[in-house]
């Protein structure tokens, strides 16, 4: 995407799951556009450090803090850290989250509560502890909710992560319901089907899951991760300042109809 690399210049914005492989990328995007990122993950530090050191992201304008954001307490400590790393927020990105594959009449009750935990509940205690901090700091700010195509459409095996990212497009829609009289705004985007992380994998090595996967892509390839990374570029962009309450769609057709 053509935006000039000063467009994000003193922006200070938070990422949860940012050391994954979509993350990685989405954070190289925004510091090349001149922001500065606060990169929450599970990892340890020094892993986390050696994958943002090898995806080329300039030091200065990253800081690294491990934090499990199902926790409230662990929440408060990442935007603390945060801020005394870059100063005030002023977009945060809730982009982490998992998926696990299994059919829902097999579907483990422990895995579904960890889903919902990392999904949802990390989504909603980061959003609103800086909103909080937004609106003690006066800051017309911005939440980004990191959802998905199959919000919409089913896809087989993945029934608890497509509800977990139906309820964050609602959980997104109400902030931005709630805080748009402050000026803090609130969308989401939803990617498609990813080249990376698991479905990268089960593309390679499932055939039938390609075959499905080829057949649910109207464009006919995979998406890139940089195409993901360049939706979050426009959303934290002055370009996205009169939107609130939307999800940008960018799946290369997939939500056009139901792939069966």
């Amino acid at each position: 995407m053509t935006f000039r690399d000063d467009a994000l210049a003193g922006q200070h914005i938070l990422i949860s799951g940012g050391c994954g492989a979509i993350g990685l990328t989405v954070v190289k995007t925004l510091t090349d556009h001149g922001a500065s990122l606060s990169v929450n993950d599970v990892l340890d530090p020094a892993e986390a450090k050696q994958r943002l050191d090898s995806s080329g992201i300039r030091p200065d304008r990253v800081t690294y803090i491990q934090a499990d954001l199902t926790h409230k307490p662990e929440v408060l400590a990442y935007l603390q850290a945060a801020r005394e790393r870059f100063g005030p927020i002023h977009t945060a990105l809730c982009h982490a989250g998992m998926v696990i594959a299994t059919p829902l009449v097999d579907y483990d009750e422990a895995v579904y509560d960890r889903l919902m935990e990392v999904n949802l509940k990390a989504a909603f205690l980061m959003a609103q502890a800086t909103a909080r901090g937004m609106l003690a700091d006066g800051i017309k700010g911005h939440l980004i909710f990191t959802t998905s195509w199959v919000a919409e459409t089913p896809w087989p095996s993945i029934g608890p992560y497509s509800a977990s990212k139906a309820a964050m497009n609602q959980l997104m829609r109400t902030f931005a319901r709630e805080l748009a009289g402050t000026g803090i705004r609130a969308n989401a985007m939803a990617p498609g089907i990813v080249n990376a992380g698991m479905a990268k994998r089960q593309w390679e090595t499932e055939p039938d899951y390609r075959a499905r996967a080829q057949k649910a892509i109207p464009l006919g390839f995979m998406q890139p991760p940089e195409s993901v990374a360049d939706a979050f570029l426009f959303l934290c962009s002055p370009a996205a300042s009169y939107m609130t309450g939307s999800v940008l769609t960018v799946d290369g057709g997939c939500s056009l109809y139901p792939m069966d």
